[in-house]
């Protein structure tokens, strides 16, 4: 009887602290809220989880610092997959956080060249987002430019970017839009030598 009662009185206290870390969280907000965009490439030379550890720590660090907690991804394997992610990781910690996607072009579309893997982690980033948006119902030459400017539109604080500037890439265009418009650029790509 004694292990039930202590069972109980831990759930209740642990009810509660989660209530009140709501509430603090939502008084220290102060009800402003910030905006970051990423962009990468779709292949990393960095190893991933090195990449993912880094980025996660950025994110918390901009959330808990800056107050940013939207987050605009594009929806390309690589560096955005990693991305979305790490926000929705971010997103089970902290309620504010929303990931937001803005994809190019249809599902299916964006989609028929990955692996079966690589569809279902797709798929499973599409059904946690918080929002999407489709820059065009169907692929054409200029829907992963168009994408890229919505990214960058959306963004009010930063880029945060995985690019080597060695590779010509909508990263590139992503990142110069990014610099135009004002937005710190956080890049993670490791520059050897």
């Amino acid at each position: 009887m004694e292990n039930k009662n202590n069972k109980k009185v831990s759930e209740s206290v642990k009810k509660i602290a989660d209530e009140l870390r709501d509430v603090l969280e939502e008084l220290a907000w102060g009800g402003s809220k910030g905006s970051a965009c990423f962009t990468g490439h779709r292949k990393m030379k960095d190893d991933e989880r090195e990449i993912t550890d880094k980025l996660y720590t950025l994110l918390e660090r901009l959330y808990d610092e800056e107050s940013i907690s939207d987050f605009y991804a594009g929806g390309a394997v690589g560096f955005d997959t990693v991305a979305a992610k790490c926000v929705l990781r971010l997103k089970e910690k902290h309620k504010y956080v929303k990931l937001h996607l803005i994809l190019p072009c249809s599902n299916e579309e964006q989609t028929r060249n990955l692996t079966a893997s690589q569809k279902n982690e797709f798929n499973d980033i599409l059904k946690r987002a918080d929002s999407v948006e489709y820059t065009s119902p169907h692929y054409f030459k200029g829907c992963m430019s168009r994408r890229n400017k919505r990214l960058v539109e959306c963004a009010e604080d930063c880029c945060i970017c995985y690019y080597d500037s060695t590779v010509k890439s909508g990263t590139a265009q992503t990142v110069e839009l990014a610099k135009k418009k004002g937005l710190k650029i956080y890049d993670l790509f490791e520059r050897k030598g």
